[in-house]
């Protein structure tokens, strides 16, 4: 029993394989022309997206955004990427939650940044960490150019063996974080900290609050810093998040809700 349980695993993931990528083609693949940067975790993932896209937008990039907690369908990406393409953009930063990495929806995909928040169970019944790390190796084994780790994170010593092909940045209040947080405060309406990247400080500030912001800034500034941006562009960029505020659809091309499209469709 357990033997037939197996096969019809292996074959549900060939079939999602191949439907990724008869999605990707139906797409004319428009990916390649774009630089993607996927951003995983149990949490934190929509703020630290939003953050990235800021910072890119402040830096003058053309990026798309599509950020959801929830399970993204390989219909909803690959025409997300058409929509980002057509608009002209040359960064795409996505969400990739554990369920979406497991049913392949990014296989395939040439990712260029892979970022980790953090693994934070909910309950009894959630995946453990060994668990949780053969999900997300689906994302890690893609070869992504680089990849950021959460140096603070309880289970880092189970996540550390991700690397990136080029780099390997990690962020967290350990000093030996490539983007360490040297200090915080907390606010009724915001926070802001301290970051000291290979000697320089950043002072950076936002409107979200909650200590665990604080992480989601410096992952951010860990995925900024890696596309060699500046430290102004970085802290005007997270400054700029506004979750409040209406997002902009022209900068956010497509929605995570929308039917999935049928790959042979005329």
């Amino acid at each position: 029993m357990e033997k037939v349980k197996k096969v019809t695993n292996k074959t549900k993931t060939r079939v999602r394989k191949i439907k990724t990528k008869l999605l990707a083609s139906y797409y004319g693949n428009p990916i390649k022309d774009m630089k993607l940067i996927c951003i995983t975790g149990t949490t934190g993932k929509v703020e630290v997206a939003h953050f990235v896209h800021e910072i890119l937008r402040v830096a003058g990039q053309h990026v798309a955004c599509l950020a959801a907690d929830e399970d993204i369908k390989a219909g909803t990406l690959h025409k997300f990427f058409s929509d980002a393409w057509k608009a002209g953009a040359n960064y795409v930063v996505v969400t990739a939650p554990a369920k979406s990495l497991k049913r392949e929806v990014f296989h395939g995909l040439p990712v260029y940044i892979a970022a980790l928040t953090n693994y934070i169970p909910a309950g009894l019944t959630d995946a453990s960490a060994e668990e949780y790390e053969a999900d997300e190796s689906t994302l890690f084994d893609m070869h992504p150019n680089i990849v950021v780790l959460n140096r603070d994170d309880l289970h880092y010593s189970t996540f550390q063996n991700f690397a990136g092909t080029d780099a390997t940045i990690t962020y967290g209040s350990d000093a030996a974080s490539t983007v360490q947080i040297e200090s915080s405060k907390l606010y009724k309406k915001g926070a802001e900290a301290r970051f000291n990247i290979s000697g320089n400080r950043l002072n950076v500030a936002t409107f979200l609050t909650g200590e665990p912001v604080i992480s989601y800034m410096a992952c951010a500034t860990a995925i900024a810093s890696a596309l060699h941006l500046s430290h102004s562009d970085i802290e005007n960029g997270l400054a700029e998040y506004d979750p409040t505020s209406e997002p902009d659809q022209s900068e956010n091309p497509a929605e995570p809700e929308q039917p999935e499209p049928s790959p042979d469709a005329s």
